[in-house]
């Protein structure tokens, strides 16, 4: 097999939550474009459904709906693309929120939603899409974690968030030892700032943050969403054959300070 082709997804199927906008899209329009069928799962029908027509081409790409704290809709989804696309070769764990407030003022009921979100859908996804890979022998699994889980960013104050993604990075080192000699591989991708649409809002509101973001980021600018287009097809096909229970993490040099 060549280096090109060992890169190549074509004749996969691969789920990618939270895809509808930001780092999602990216990452679904990266894996159609190197071939696969996609499925864009989002609880947004209508952006959802918007991405999947735009990005629908020489591949199949749909959406699905999903809410990835329930149990149930996570095990409509993957019916609902197993039925539709095939069996699923590849699986982004992409959804996620973020609350920013201080420990102190943060009520239980935001913490857990955090939480249900970022960890307990990684882990509901990554249980019955791998269900199906481990009954196959073969599948890849990708969780968005995020330097966050590595490093306090300032001066945004986020424990529930950093926490999430700590345990992703965690989550996903479990489940690849669990799961690496039935032939599923689990790895992660850890994003610092990217200029995504949300981001852009957030320093529309507190354009104070971007000056010491920049200031602590030695390449001295916010990620393009595009850049981790290359680094989620690597970890979707043979090009990763034997890496497993990694977090890449792609920062600009942010938790190398």
């Amino acid at each position: 097999m060549s280096v090109l082709e060992s890169f190549s997804l074509e004749g996969e199927t691969a789920i990618v939550t939270g895809a509808a906008q930001g780092l999602g899209r990216e990452m679904a329009t990266a894996l159609a474009e190197m071939g696969a069928d996609v499925a864009i799962a989002d609880m947004n029908s209508s952006k959802a459904t918007k991405t999947a027509t735009e990005l629908d081409g020489e591949t199949d790409v749909i959406a699905v709906d999903v809410d990835v704290t329930d149990e149930a809709s996570v095990e409509s989804m993957v019916e609902t693309v197993t039925d539709r696309l095939g069996s699923v070769d590849v699986l982004v764990n992409n959804a996620g929120i973020v609350e920013n407030s201080p420990a102190e003022e943060t009520s239980i009921d935001s913490w857990r939603q955090v939480l249900a979100v970022n960890l307990d859908g990684v882990f509901l996804c990554a249980k019955h899409v791998g269900q199906r890979m481990l009954e196959r022998g073969e599948g890849k699994i990708v969780n968005v974690s995020s330097m966050s889980g590595f490093d306090v960013n300032v001066p945004q104050k986020q424990a529930s968030y950093n926490t999430t993604k700590a345990g992703v990075s965690m989550l996903t080192k479990s489940l690849a030892v669990e799961w690496a000699d039935r032939g599923v591989q689990v790895n992660a991708i850890a994003p610092g700032y990217m200029r995504t649409e949300l981001v852009d809002a957030v320093l529309e509101e507190n354009p104070e943050m971007e000056a010491t973001w920049m200031e602590n980021t030695p390449m001295g600018r916010l990620g393009r969403p595009e850049e981790l287009r290359e680094l989620v097809v690597y970890l979707a096909s043979d090009a990763s054959s034997y890496m497993t229970g990694s977090t890449v993490v792609m920062d600009g040099g942010y938790t190398s300070r």
